[in-house]
């Protein structure tokens, strides 16, 4: 596992909500620090809109708490490089294109990543603002002539067929339709977290309660651990 994160050298990570990597990456991106590679993770929104209880959790009240709780989970993975570009959560579809593509390439061109971390076209749940990412991502890495190797979030067939039920149940998809499992010998990259990085990616997950207790509210805490010991990413 570590030689396959050694070989990713210094990284890009971009997400929509500050939550996105962490459930995605959060161990690719430990062990990565941990080996003393560079790591840059931004997050297109704060995630402001992200709850069932607008009323106690308005968008400025929420949106601070959620800055805040990222910031302790980047500390528990290690990773001191975390920016923020500031757009409303859940508008990134209405974001003129071009713009969002531009705020990418400068990030291309500034950090030089040799392995760029981001969604797959499905967002992984058909969230707007993960499907928009991945396009803004992907788009800004061809125009830059492919630079670095990009790497998107998919599901490994065989954990897709194990945790169906307990993903249906946790309610991730934001639509009637469901990802596409990728057979283990096509992923780019395939984790099967275990022993202290897995212990300090929910680690740095409980360090975001606003996000994460809704999800104990419908998965039992080892439900919860195994969902969350894959992380996998198919080659861009």
């Amino acid at each position: 596992m570590e030689r396959e994160v050694d070989g990713l050298g210094s990284m890009l990570s971009i997400w929509a909500h500050p939550d996105d990597e962490t459930f995605l990456a959060g161990g690719v991106m430990g062990l990565a620090r941990d080996r003393g590679q560079p790591v840059v993770c931004v997050s297109a929104t704060a995630g402001e809109h992200g709850t069932d209880d607008p009323v106690t959790w308005p968008p400025d009240r929420l949106g601070a708490l959620r800055r805040d709780e990222s910031a302790a989970a980047m500390r528990i993975l290690g990773v001191d490089d975390h920016r923020w570009l500031d757009y409303e959560d859940g508008t990134l579809a209405g974001v003129d294109r071009e713009e969002g593509i531009g705020r990418v390439v400068e990030l291309l061109e500034e950090v030089r990543p040799d392995t760029i971390l981001t969604f797959g076209a499905d967002g992984m749940t058909f969230h707007p603002d993960h499907m928009t990412i991945h396009w803004w991502v992907r788009d800004a890495w061809e125009r830059r002539g492919r630079p670095g190797r990009l790497l998107c979030a998919a599901v490994e067939a065989e954990v897709l067929e194990r945790q169906r039920d307990v993903l249906e149940t946790w309610g991730v998809y934001m639509t009637e339709q469901r990802p596409a499992a990728v057979p283990a010998r096509d992923l780019a990259l395939h984790l099967t977290l275990d022993g202290a990085i897995l212990d300090r990616k929910l680690a740095a997950l409980d360090a975001m309660p606003s996000q994460i207790e809704p999800s104990l509210a419908r998965l039992s805490r080892e439900q919860f651990r195994e969902v969350n010991r894959v992380e996998s990413f198919a080659g861009g």
